[in-house]
C-alpha cells in the first residue's frame, strides 16, 4: 500500500541502494559457502588433505546440522519477527564470520598436519568417524549455516519491507541473482586460486572470510537507514501489511503458519527444488571429471554456468511476475525443466562435453525460474508480521534436504561403484515430486485466492 506521506523507500535510488547492500551480504555468504566444494578432488588428494568420502559427505551436509537438529532456524525466525531486521541481520553476519573463521583455521591445520605426516585424533559425529580438524571444519560450516540461513530470511523480509507496492519480485530476483554470482565465482575462481596457491584451499576460504567481514560492516550501515524508515512509518501513523510488525508479533500467531496448506506445499517444493540443485552442485565437479572427462581445473567452470544464467534470468522472471503475474505457472515450468535436465544427465550414452554445457545452461534456466516466483509468493500467502517465522519454517524444511541428500548420494555412489547414472536418477525423482507439488500450489491458489497468478505491482512505478 502506497501512502501519501513520502518515505525513504519511495525514493528509487534509496530503496535500490538498500537492496545492493543486502545483496552484497548474501553474495559474500555464497562465496564463503561454496568455494571448498569446487575443489573436491584437491580435498580428497591423500597428499594435500586426504579427505575421505565419508568426511566429504559430512562437509557437504554440515551447513544444516544446527539448523535442523537444534532447530536454530526456527529460533532465528522467531527472533526476526520479535527483534526485527536490524538485530537479526547483524547477528547472522557475526555467526557467518565466526563459522568461516573456524573453517579457515581447520583447513590450514589439516593441511599442515598432513604435510608433516603427523598423527591425528578422531572424533565421532552423527555415526561417522572424522579426523579432528575435519570435525572442526564441519562445526564451522554448521555455525556459518545458521548465520547464512537466518541472513537469508532476514534479507527476504527486508526486501518485502522496502519494496512493498514496488518491484518486489524483481528485487528478490536480483538479490538471488547476485547471490548466485557468488556461487558462480566460488566454483569458477576457486580452482584457479587454489592452483596458484600451490593447492592451499585455505587461501580461497580466507578470501570469503574477508568478504563476510566487509558484509558485516555494510549491514551495520544499512541498519541506519532501516531505523530511519521505521521512524518515518511510526511518525506518519501508517498501518500497512509490511510496516515494522515487531511489536505486533505474538508467538501463538505461528499457528496461522502451520495451518495454512499453501505454506506446506511451497515449503516442501522448496525442499525438493533446492535438494535437486544445491547438493548437485557439490558433486557436479566430480561428475564432470568422471563421466565427461573434464580436467580438474576446468570442472569448476561447468557448474559456473548455472549461477551465471541465474544472474540474467532471475531478474527477468521476477519482472514477469511483477508485471504479468503467473507465479504458479513459473514454479511449474521451472520444476519440469529441472527434472528433464537431470533425466538427460542420467543417460549413460550422453558423455559429450558440449551436451553437458547445454544441460547446465538449461538447469540454470530452471534454477532461475522457480525461486523467482516461489519467494515472492510466500510474501503473498502470509501477513508480514509472520513472514520471518514463515521463512524460517520453510528454510528449516529445506535444510532437512541439505543434510540427508548428501548422505543419500554418498550411499548411492558407494553401492553403484561411483556410477553417476543412479545419482542423477535420484535427483530427477526429486524433481518429479516437485512438479506435482507446484501443480498443487496452483490448485490451492485457485481455491483460496492468494493471487499468485496476478501481478505484484498495483500500478506502473
Amino acid at each position: 500500500m502506497k501512502s501519501a506521506t513520502r518515505l525513504l523507500r519511495d525514493n528509487k535510488k534509496t530503496r535500490w541502494g538498500m537492496l545492493l547492500i543486502i545483496s552484497f551480504v548474501m553474495f559474500a555468504a555464497y562465496i564463503a559457502s561454496d568455494n571448498i566444494f569446487s575443489v573436491e578432488k584437491t580435498l580428497m588428494n591423500p597428499e594435500s588433505y586426504g579427505v575421505t568420502q565419508v568426511e566429504y559427505d559430512n562437509l557437504a551436509g554440515a551447513y544444516s546440522i544446527f539448523n535442523v537438529y537444534l532447530l536454530m532456524l526456527i529460533f532465528g525466525g522467531l527472533i526476526l519477527d520479535k527483534m526485527g531486521i536490524r538485530f537479526t541481520g547483524i547477528m547472522s553476519c557475526i555467526l557467518m564470520v565466526g563459522g568461516i573463521g573456524m573453517l579457515t583455521w581447520s583447513l590450514f591445520e589439516l593441511r599442515s598436519l598432513v604435510a608433516d605426516g603427523a598423527a591425528m585424533g578422531y572424533t565421532g559425529f552423527l555415526g561417522a568417524r572424522l579426523r579432528t580438524p575435519v570435525f572442526w571444519a564441519v562445526m564451522g560450516i554448521g555455525i556459518y549455516g545458521v548465520g547464512a540461513e537466518i541472513g537469508g530470511i532476514t534479507a527476504t523480509k527486508a526486501i518485502a519491507k522496502w519494496f512493498v507496492g514496488y518491484e518486489m519480485a524483481l528485487a528478490m530476483g536480483l538479490q538471488l541473482a547476485l547471490a548466485r554470482l557468488g556461487t558462480g565465482i566460488a566454483y569458477g575462481a576457486t580452482p584457479v586460486i587454489v592452483n596458484a596457491a600451490g593447492g592451499n584451499v585455505g587461501i580461497a576460504v580466507l578470501i570469503g572470510l574477508v568478504l563476510l567481514c566487509i558484509g558485516l560492516v555494510a549491514f551495520i550501515f544499512y541498519s541506519i537507514f532501516d531505523k530511519r524508515l521505521d521512524r518515518q512509518i511510526a511518525e506518519a501513523g501508517i498501518q500497512e501489511n509490511t510496516a515494522s510488525p515487531e511489536d505486533e508479533f505474538h508467538f501463538k500467531d505461528t499457528i496461522q503458519v502451520i495451518k495454512n496448506p499453501a505454506f506446506w506445499m511451497i515449503a516442501f517444493l522448496c525442499l525438493l527444488f533446492y535438494a535437486a540443485v544445491n547438493p548437485f552442485l557439490k558433486y557436479s565437479t566430480g561428475m564432470m571429471v568422471s563421466k565427461f572427462g573434464v580436467s580438474d581445473t576446468l570442472a569448476g567452470l561447468f557448474p559456473l554456468i548455472l549461477p551465471m544464467g541465474c544472474i540474467i534470468l532471475t531478474p527477468l522472471f521476477g519482472g514477469i511476475y511483477d508485471r504479468k503475474g503467473h507465479g504458479a505457472d513459473l514454479m511449474i515450468f521451472g520444476a519440469v525443466l529441472i527434472t528433464v535436465v537431470h533425466l538427460l544427465f542420467s543417460a549413460p550414452f550422453i558423455t559429450s562435453k558440449g551436451v553437458a554445457l547445454i544441460l547446465m545452461a538449461l538447469l540454470g534456466v530452471g534454477y532461475a525460474m522457480l525461486p523467482s516466483a516461489m519467494w515472492p509468493s510466500i510474501a503473498k500467502i502470509m501477513p508480514a508480521k509472520l513472514l520471518g517465522t514463515t521463512m524460517a519454517l520453510t528454510f528449516y524444511i529445506q535444510n532437512i534436504g541439505f543434510i540427508f541428500v548428501p548422505k543419500a548420494i554418498g550411499a548411492i555412489k558407494e553401492s553403484t561403484g561411483d556410477n553417476y547414472t543412479y545419482v542423477m536418477l535420484f535427483f530427477a525423482g526429486l524433481g518429479l515430486v516437485a512438479i506435482l507439488l507446484s501443480v498443487w500450489v496452483k490448485i490451492l491458489d485457485r481455491k483460496k485466492g492468494y493471487g499468485l497468478q496476478i501481478p505484484n505491482m498495483t500500478e506502473d512505478k
